[in-house]
């Protein structure tokens, strides 16, 4: 009984290791092919490779930031890892499951832990809606709760975020840009998720305001424990928020590596093009 019970507290303490040092997701030769069709609408057989055979891992806590030219696949891919596009071939793990395997009601309970931020803040939110509506949607649609423990969370995700719980009553048209992603924002921590994408989340806004979100962002990470894909074609954007940088051209990452080796010490002639377009 005793040899019993050590070797079941062994192997407790062994998994739980495990998954403190297991990449939180891991994307391995994700590809997306996106078919061509002719002048009326049928296949002509071939296609568009918008990711092209992708494979990294983004570590529990840190911040991977995916920079590149539009249109290079960045946001497909970032779409793919949430399976909000399903990919062509290869294989996505969330927190050691393969959850490009598994079906409809075991993907919904998954995407609790995982959320995104979108790019546009004007055409994101519902304007049929308030903010109390727009932030506790997913809760309504994921957890049992009475109005009054809707709006107490709606409340503090207004907090969360650095907007008035006045802003609850509200619908989003009364408000900025900036505003407005952060309604987004606190939309996408309504669950307590583990990972976020960042989808040029800061892209359609004024320089100023989009400093003030990538700070709020690296805020809520320290508060919340998130992890973040951060989705830009900025370069300096991506070099203040990131533990890493991968940078992707043509579908393809061409360069991956810690920030300051990306940054201070470039490999790859795309990535340096893309630091010499900084600098002057």
């Amino acid at each position: 009984m005793l040899v019993a019970e050590i070797a079941r507290v062994g192997h407790s303490l062994v998994r739980r290791v495990t998954l403190l040092i297991m990449a939180l997701v891991e994307a391995q030769h994700l590809t997306k092919v996106y078919d061509a069709n002719d002048a009326f609408g049928r296949s002509t057989g071939s296609g568009l490779r918008a990711v092209d055979d992708v494979s990294f891992t983004i570590e529990r806590g840190e911040t991977l930031g995916l920079v590149g030219e539009s249109g290079c696949g960045k946001s497909t891919l970032g779409r793919m890892l949430l399976r909000l596009i399903e990919p062509s071939a290869g294989k996505v793990y969330f927190d050691g499951a393969e959850i490009t395997a598994l079906n409809a009601r075991a993907l919904r309970d998954t995407r609790r832990k995982m959320q995104i931020i979108f790019q546009d803040p004007f055409g994101s939110l519902d304007p049929r809606l308030t903010v109390e509506e727009i932030v506790t949607e997913p809760l309504a649609i994921h957890e049992e709760l009475g109005k009054p423990m809707l709006r107490q969370h709606a409340a503090e995700l207004m907090g969360a975020v650095g907007l008035e719980v006045s802003a609850l009553a509200r619908y989003p048209h009364e408000f900025s840009g900036g505003q407005r992603q952060r309604i987004g924002i606190a939309r996408a921590l309504a669950l307590r998720p583990h990972f976020i994408v960042a989808d040029e989340a800061v892209s359609a806004l004024d320089v100023s305001v989009a400093a003030q979100i990538v700070n709020l962002l690296k805020k809520l990470q320290k508060d919340f424990g998130l992890t973040y894909l951060f989705i830009s074609h900025s370069m300096p954007v991506v070099r203040y928020l990131s533990t890493r940088i991968a940078v992707m051209r043509g579908g393809k990452i061409v360069e991956i590596g810690d920030a300051e080796q990306i940054t201070s010490n470039p490999q790859h002639e795309y990535t340096q093009e893309l630091l010499r377009a900084v600098e002057e």
